[in-house]
């Protein structure tokens, strides 16, 4: 079995600023916290059948390290607890690669290190108390550090990357035949699939007509169908008002209104974002695509591409990598325009509820509001939210260049609450493609591809109305 190696980084300045955000939020829950220590370790997975020779393991260090700071990079943890301390390690959930790692694979093969495959971030805490910390304090600790749907705890360093080594709550199907609705209900509670009562009787019925059970992987696919912002289906379901059939799907309706629009659209309701007609203008071009190679200047028809998604939900339960996600496929998007388009840049939105600001307090700001339990704070999506969305741009050199945040916290003279209570999370971009590249070309016999599987192409198998493309 593959090795994974880890590399510890000494604690810098910036670990010192997350440091401090961190003490502050866990100080008012547990008082006798004395200070917080941060490290990272870059948890590596080398391929190869031997270990990184000396001049290997040079490039690693150097690649995980600060170019400025010398010996910072150690095989060793920096961070060791005492008797009154919490050493806690968290990271991302290991079932997908992170963009990060992506990110980080790529510069480690173009540096040479052909062996490294994956490389998950971690990070650890040594959280140090005036007395010993109980079980509690370390679970009050926990919750604050993680986010519990895309992260996780460690216990243990990882030490493998392998499908066998990620526990699965449930294998095989789910006997719905034998057990009816309960079974349905039990992967909903231990796979987190989120299916309210509607889904649970629905798809208990449905697999029941066709007298099988479904598998684990189904249901978690029926999950992201019917998830709070993905019931594409319905756009294009049988709509019936007052008893009557209306003679246009909610889609229909919306496309109608191309009729009497301006005919500059070069794509619309055909593809992952929309584009409108562009102007022959210069741009930069590899010589070559499939490697590294010289840039040439060529003049051709480059078409203006826009398009935009929010994030409400996610980013509503995890802040930071809820808008993370919300940037992330919003660029895929636009990247997967007609045959490939040109991300260009960015904007974010936010609205979100009373913020709060400790020590700051505003007179229409209730104290008594309550939020739900899996929400987290308006001030902390204010913060997280933006942050996240940031973050995945960077990764990918797509700025930030402009955007808007609302609050707002209301009790109407009748008694009626008006919030952002489920946040919102908008992110929109633009970008260009090059006006050849606007139509898909069918896959062609014989030729590998990769065919877009739409969730509705299943659900259409039990019942539920199939969404054209």
């Amino acid at each position: 079995m593959a090795p994974v190696l880890h590399f510890y980084v000494r604690p810098s300045g910036h670990e010192g600023a997350a440091s401090g955000r961190v003490f502050r939020r866990l100080q008012e829950k547990l008082p006798t916290l004395q200070s917080v220590e941060t490290e990272l370790c870059y948890n590596v997975h080398w391929a190869a059948e031997t270990l990184p020779w000396a001049e290997e393991m040079k490039k690693l260090m150097w690649l995980f390290g600060c170019p400025l700071v010398r010996d910072d990079v150690a095989q060793e943890p920096w961070l060791v607890p005492g008797s009154n301390d919490l050493l806690l390690e968290v990271g991302p959930r290991l079932n997908f690669s992170t963009p990060a790692s992506t990110n980080i694979v790529s510069v480690c093969q173009a540096a040479g290190l052909r062996a490294v495959d994956r490389v998950e971030t971690t990070r650890r805490y040594r959280l140090s108390f005036t007395d010993h910390p109980t079980a509690e304090m370390e679970a009050i600790s926990l919750a604050a550090l993680h986010d519990r749907m895309t992260e996780q705890h460690y216990p243990d360093p990882i030490q493998s990357f392998s499908p066998q080594s990620i526990p699965a709550p449930l294998k095989g199907s789910i006997d719905i035949l034998a057990e009816g609705r309960p079974a349905l209900e039990k992967a909903n509670q231990e796979l987190g699939l989120a299916l309210d009562s509607w889904d649970l009787d629905f798809y208990t019925k449905r697999f029941q007509e066709l007298q099988r059970n479904p598998s684990t992987v189904e249901v978690f696919d029926l999950a992201q169908s019917n998830s709070e912002h993905s019931r594409h289906w319905f756009f294009k379901g049988q709509l019936h008002v007052d008893g009557k059939k209306l003679a246009h799907s909610l889609f229909e309706s919306i496309m109608s209104t191309q009729a009497s629009s301006n005919p500059n659209n070069v794509l619309k309701f055909c593809d992952n974002s929309s584009a409108i007609q562009g102007k022959k203008v210069k741009f930069l071009r590899p010589e070559d695509s499939t490697r590294p190679s010289c840039f040439q200047q060529q003049q051709g028809l480059r078409h203006v591409v826009f398009t935009a998604e929010t994030h409400n939900f996610p980013t509503g339960v995890a802040p930071f990598s809820g808008a993370t996600t919300g940037t992330g496929g919003r660029i895929r998007d636009v990247q997967c325009t007609g045959r490939g388009a040109h991300v260009v840049a960015g904007t974010a939105g936010y609205c979100f509820g009373n913020l709060h600001i400790p020590d700051y307090n505003l007179p229409w700001e209730d104290p008594s509001f309550q939020y739900p339990g899996n929400f987290a704070r308006p001030l902390e999506v204010a913060i997280e939210a933006s942050n996240g969305a940031s973050d995945y741009g960077n990764k990918f050199g797509e700025p930030v260049l402009a955007g808007f945040a609302r609050s707002l916290g209301l009790q109407l003279p009748d008694g009626q609450r008006r919030e952002w209570i489920k946040p919102i999370m908008f992110s929109g971009g633009i970008g260009s493609m090059e006006a050849k590249h606007v139509g898909k070309k069918p896959p062609e016999p014989g030729k590998s591809h990769h065919p877009c599987l739409h969730p509705t192409s299943f659900l259409s198998n039990i019942g539920q109305p199939q969404e054209g493309n």
